[in-house]
């Protein structure tokens, strides 16, 4: 997750997609991106588990998956010891 947000285009399509679904085509002409770039980053959104697509006809729609985002900071809250949850070993021995 972290390595699939550390790109500033990720992120300008991440934001564009927390507003609504957006075919590849209107992310090319948001960010500014050619469109095989585009589908590379949406790629690895993908990969990340971040982005869903579907096609329709020759367009690529995206969606951001926002369970996914709400999955990823429950993990890290449990990582930082920030939940109230079962005590980690670390945790335990102090």
């Amino acid at each position: 997750m972290h390595k699939a947000l550390a790109d500033v285009n990720r992120l300008r399509i991440v934001r564009r997609l927390a507003l609504a679904e957006a075919t590849v085509t209107e992310l090319v002409a948001q960010v500014g991106l050619s469109q095989p770039l585009v589908s590379w980053h949406i790629g690895r959104l993908r990969a990340a588990g971040l982005v869903t697509t579907r096609r329709t006809g020759r367009e690529t729609f995206c969606r951001l998956l926002p369970e996914a985002f709400e999955a990823f900071a429950d993990r890290q809250a449990e990582v930082l010891g920030l939940t109230s949850g079962p005590a980690s070993p670390e945790r335990a021995a102090s």
